[in-house]
């Protein structure tokens, strides 16, 4: 059973920038496709980036491409996203997924992904 835990999140001015990152453990499989999913009340959770630690281009949501960047710490094993340039509507709670399966060809349906973290809070003012 895989555990993420996610931290970083805050609240931050527009044109800010936070880190994100979720600590996976127990993990037994070699490789993992791991995405960062967002929600916003009363919307649904939608797809952010996505990387596979085995390696390969990771891809982004058009929203976020070019201000939002993934990256793994294998040794660590750990998930980054680094928000630059934020705007209000990043505002969301922010998930870290992970499934032990290569990635599809976009970000992928939540339900795709097994395992979740309990997310943290991204708040951005304008």
């Amino acid at each position: 059973q895989v555990q993420l835990v996610e931290s970083g999140g805050g609240s931050v001015q527009a044109g800010g920038s936070l880190r994100l990152s979720c600590a996976a453990s127990g993990a037994t499989y070699s490789s993992y496709c791991m995405a960062w999913f967002r929600q916003a009340p009363g919307k649904e959770r939608e797809g952010v980036a996505r990387i596979y630690t085995g390696g390969g281009t990771p891809i982004y949501a058009a929203t976020v491409k070019g201000r939002f960047t993934i990256s793994q710490d294998n040794a660590k094993n750990t998930l980054y996203l680094q928000m630059n340039s934020l705007k209000p509507e990043d505002t969301a709670k922010y998930y870290c997924a992970a499934v032990p399966r290569p990635c599809m060809l976009g970000i992928g349906v939540p339900q795709y992904y097994t395992f979740w973290g309990q997310g943290t809070q991204v708040t951005v003012s304008s």
